[in-house]
């Protein structure tokens, strides 16, 4: 038998993924572009192969990304170029799937059950072949592909 208390950390993780995630879906409404800063900082961050990658990703997604790469910098102040243009990519295998706010929603509460589903969620090694395909040094690519000593840094810049 499982004692109240033993479910306690259980319930706190859970209403702290479910918090992010209505924070993100909320954040992820208006199609509003970065700011003129956020793009030109993260333009000084990225390879020009990376940086062709990044304007392929929708407004949201883009103005997401240089939130999370902002704080990963911020948590991280000695990160390299290379791990920075990781943090504004992390998300870019999303572009493969093309799916919409709701669609990612539900993909998210339904899992991987359809093709595009399974992109959604197969993202992060589809960014990686995508940002090593365009000749992204390899800590970006680690960092993109969920890995690497910089990850614990850039998960908890994504979910803050």
């Amino acid at each position: 038998m499982i004692a109240e208390t033993d479910t306690a950390p259980l319930i706190a993780r859970a209403l702290v993924k479910l918090g992010h995630l209505v924070a993100r879906f909320v954040t992820s409404l208006p199609p509003t572009p970065p700011t003129v800063a956020d793009e030109v900082w993260a333009a000084d961050q990225m390879l020009p192969s990376e940086r062709r990658l990044w304007v392929r990703m929708d407004n949201r997604d883009r103005r997401h990304s240089a939130a999370v790469a902002r704080r990963f910098v911020a948590r991280r102040p000695d990160a390299t170029r290379a791990e920075t243009a990781g943090a504004l990519l992390h998300d870019v295998g999303k572009i493969e799937c093309r799916l919409g706010t709701f669609q990612r929603v539900l993909a998210t509460l339904v899992g991987p059950v359809t093709p595009r589903f399974r992109e959604y969620h197969d993202h992060e090694a589809i960014g990686a072949q995508l940002a090593a395909a365009g000749g992204s040094d390899a800590a970006t690519v680690e960092l993109i592909a969920g890995h690497g000593p910089a990850y614990p840094d850039l998960r908890a810049s994504d979910h803050a």
